[in-house]
């Protein structure tokens, strides 16, 4: 029988999720089309879907350590992620606009990945060339003073570790830019969206924003360190905050 409601829950879910992705598609597309400034007024309408989907869907959040972040500075956001609920997280609690990394596969979901496509840089993670020229995109967007939020995982984490992995391209990303990794832990996807499900389930989200790292001088010699450091920063986070859910 739960699973009966489960299902009931998410179809209904998903067809909000649709309907406002087609009232406020063009309020999200023409305004970054036109420039990346007015990507703002964007990200404005971003969060107007993200909040209302939520709110209509019994999703919650709560946000701590936001106010820690300057404004007017570039940041390399990375997360831990955990569930394909991640998405509608990422623009609720990073308070600028951002261009986020993902995977080609995610552009092929109807309505959703043709609105965001002006908002993410597509990577063929099998491709080394694909990563290379995703590498190149991101730089030029960190360049014009826009943040970028990126999964260092890679992929969702389906395992029973905390973290999968990392992945050095944000990395040395960062060292080559001078731009700080800025580590956010979400605490709670995984319980909307559980691993080896479609269906989704009310409940909350806490999302906490750390301390952002300078990254090192030189990428030869602490690279490896560098990510380290970022790595067990995330992992002790949530792995203190872990029983609270």
């Amino acid at each position: 029988m739960q699973k009966i409601f489960q299902a009931i829950f998410t179809v209904y879910s998903l067809l909000i999720f649709s309907i406002l992705m087609l009232i406020l598609g063009p309020f999200i597309l023409i305004p970054v089309l036109l420039s990346d400034k007015a990507g703002t007024i964007s990200f404005f309408f971003i969060r107007v879907w993200a909040r209302t989907w939520s709110f209509l869907s019994g999703f919650r959040f709560e946000i701590h350590g936001r106010e820690k972040i300057d404004l007017q500075k570039p940041y390399i956001y990375i997360f831990n992620h955990s569930s394909f609920f991640d998405a509608p997280i990422i623009p609720v609690a990073i308070p600028q606009q951002v261009r986020a990394l993902g995977k080609k596969e995610l552009k092929n979901i109807p309505v959703f990945g043709f609105l965001i496509s002006r908002l993410t840089v597509w990577v063929d993670r099998e491709n080394p060339e694909s990563r290379k020229e995703s590498l190149a995109k991101l730089v030029q967007i960190l360049e014009k003073g826009i943040s970028i939020v990126v999964s260092p995982e890679g992929t969702r984490n389906d395992s029973d570790k905390i973290l999968l992995p990392f992945h050095k391209g944000v990395f040395r990303l960062s060292i080559e830019t001078g731009i700080p990794i800025y580590p956010i832990a979400i605490i709670g996807a995984a319980q909307i969206h559980q691993r080896g499900s479609y269906l989704l389930s009310p409940g909350k989200v806490r999302i906490y924003f750390l301390n952002p790292i300078d990254p090192p001088d030189s990428q030869s010699q602490e690279l490896e360190a560098f990510i380290q450091k970022c790595r067990i920063e995330l992992e002790t986070f949530i792995e203190e905050k872990m029983p609270i859910d």
